[in-house]
């Protein structure tokens, strides 16, 4: 019988364990594909100490019942050896035919974690505290948004959960509510009240320089549009005879693309608005002012837009908002009583409150504004506050005086 293999504490060793000549212990296995590995550790079990100035790791025996139960369960030992970056690469392989808007986040978060040590980590080695650790650092140390640190979770959460599907892990550590982990600082786009719209669309009107987009500041209030819908828009969306806004398409820029057609949203988005007097009146304006340049340019076979810069250029998102910006500087500049800021957005959020403090139906206004799910739209309502429950229980009481 030949004499057991033994470490040099006098340890017996089992099969293919050994310890090498400076003192660490190895155990070869083979992996799933066949090849043989190899681990290492200081410590032989979860007893020892580490030697004098080399982090405690996990012992040989417990690296081997980890190894084991992967082979067991046919989850591949290491992570495949894939790093973070790495995985994050295969999963946005995946994705093909998405949008030009979301192809570039992809590439942001690829170039955030090409620079971040946190990329080259091997992807089994990702605990939870880990993730949480990498996202609370991204805040505080790196000084990224809320928005932006949810822009990445979003592609880190589904990526590890295909490295989850496909045995590479066990767990998704990115499975968590993001809120719980990081300070939530987005700055949120409030409605401003009907006086201060009133202010701000006079202003706009009489101002010399800016009245130019008075119409179109004006339907964006009142028919709550999204700026990329309202940018898209052609003449032969504006129906007179029926009175109605066809919405179906979006107009987006890219720098490297340029300008492009874009589907709405959400499929809710498509949807057909009525149109009322007012601002019907604003689009016949603006189409008897527009000013296209010589060749009417053409996106993805649409043409007729509405607005264009000085250059003749179509007018797109980025337009209004320097426009908005700049409105309300102005004003600020010349007015005590200081306007909030407003936005191509503010004027969507002030469209959908002021519905909603009207009395409209929850799921007709959900339809007005595209909203794809109903508890968007019923978010709006907790603008409502004392002044509009007033009003509300003295209209129910006219009601009742009736019957």
């Amino acid at each position: 019988m030949s004499e057991k293999r033994r470490d040099k504490r006098g340890r017996i060793l089992h099969e293919r364990e050994m310890q090498m000549p400076d003192g660490r212990y190895r155990y070869i296995y083979l992996n799933l594909d066949g090849k043989e590995k190899a681990v290492y550790s200081w410590r032989l079990d979860h007893n020892d100490t580490a030697p004098v100035g080399k982090k405690r790791k996990p012992s040989l025996r417990e690296l081997e019942k980890q190894i084991q139960a992967d082979l067991f369960d046919h989850i591949a030992v290491n992570g495949g050896n894939m790093t973070v970056l790495e995985l994050v690469e295969k999963y946005i392989g995946t994705k093909t035919g998405v949008r030009p808007t979301t192809k570039a986040g992809y590439k942001t978060v690829v170039n955030i974690l090409k620079k971040d040590p946190f990329g080259r980590k091997r992807i089994d080695t990702v605990r939870l505290s880990d993730a949480k650790t990498w996202l609370i650092k991204l805040q505080k140390k790196d000084g990224r948004s809320f928005s932006s640190i949810h822009t990445i979770r979003g592609v880190l959460r589904p990526a590890f959960q295909l490295a989850v599907d496909d045995d590479l892990i066990r767990k998704n550590p990115f499975q968590f509510q993001l809120v719980d982990v990081i300070v939530n600082d987005s700055v949120r786009r409030e409605a401003i009240s009907r006086e201060d719209e009133r202010r701000f669309l006079k202003f706009v009107k009489e101002d010399q320089h800016f009245n130019r987009y008075y119409e179109g500041i004006y339907i964006l209030f009142k028919t709550g549009l999204r700026i990329s819908e309202f940018c898209g828009l052609t003449i032969s969306d504006i129906d007179f005879a029926k009175h109605t806004i066809t919405v179906d398409h979006q107009l987006q820029k890219h720098g490297s693309t340029g300008y492009y057609i874009e589907e709405t949203k959400t499929e809710s988005g498509t949807r057909v608005l009525p149109m009322g007097p007012d601002v019907e009146e604003c689009f016949k304006k603006i189409i008897e002012h527009r000013n296209p340049p010589k060749a009417e340019p053409m996106v993805d076979g649409k043409s007729g837009f509405l607005y264009f810069d000085k250059d003749g250029s179509i007018m797109y998102s980025l337009h209004w908002e320097h426009y908005f910006k700049h409105i309300v500087d102005k004003y600020n500049s010349i007015y005590k009583l200081q306007m909030p800021r407003v936005t191509p957005h503010v004027c969507r959020h002030t469209y959908c409150s002021n519905m909603a403090k009207s009395g409209i139906n929850p799921k007709t206004l959900q339809y007005l504004m595209g909203h794809s799910d109903i508890s968007v739209t019923l978010n709006v309502y907790t603008h409502v506050g004392y002044e509009d429950a007033v009003d509300e229980i003295a209209r129910l009481g006219d009601r009742l005086k009736v019957m």
